[in-house]
């Protein structure tokens, strides 16, 4: 399997660089605050997927796509604070909220597809 060719992989890529657009109009004081947490995480999903495809078990991938889920909720979270603030308008905030919510049910859908270890 190569990560980058999946379905997943790209729509997170996709992802990442809207978080990284949107964030730009964000207070320049959130620079090492709200915007270095969203982007951090958001690229995390991938860079997750890209360790742990890396690793030489099954299990370790696995271990590797938990962590990539736990990026989407820390972002969920990031993006609700960031409506709350104002930095996000509510639209465009449940929108990034359904878009995380998909690529953890396709985070999901990877996970029951990698055979265990035996």
């Amino acid at each position: 399997m190569i990560i980058t060719e999946l379905e997943v992989f790209k729509r997170a890529h996709t992802f990442t660089l809207y978080m990284y657009k949107i964030t730009t109009s964000f207070p320049k004081e959130e620079l090492y605050g709200i915007v270095a947490q969203i982007r951090r995480a958001a690229s995390s999903i991938n860079a997750n997927l890209m360790e742990g495809a890396a690793r030489r078990t099954n299990k370790e991938f696995k271990h590797f796509i938990y962590i990539s889920r736990g990026s989407t909720s820390e972002l969920i979270y990031h993006i609700m604070l960031a409506k709350d603030l104002g930095y996000i308008n509510p639209p465009v905030a449940d929108k990034t909220i359904n878009e995380l919510n998909e690529i953890n049910r396709m985070l999901n859908g990877l996970l029951k597809n990698i055979k265990d270890d035996h």
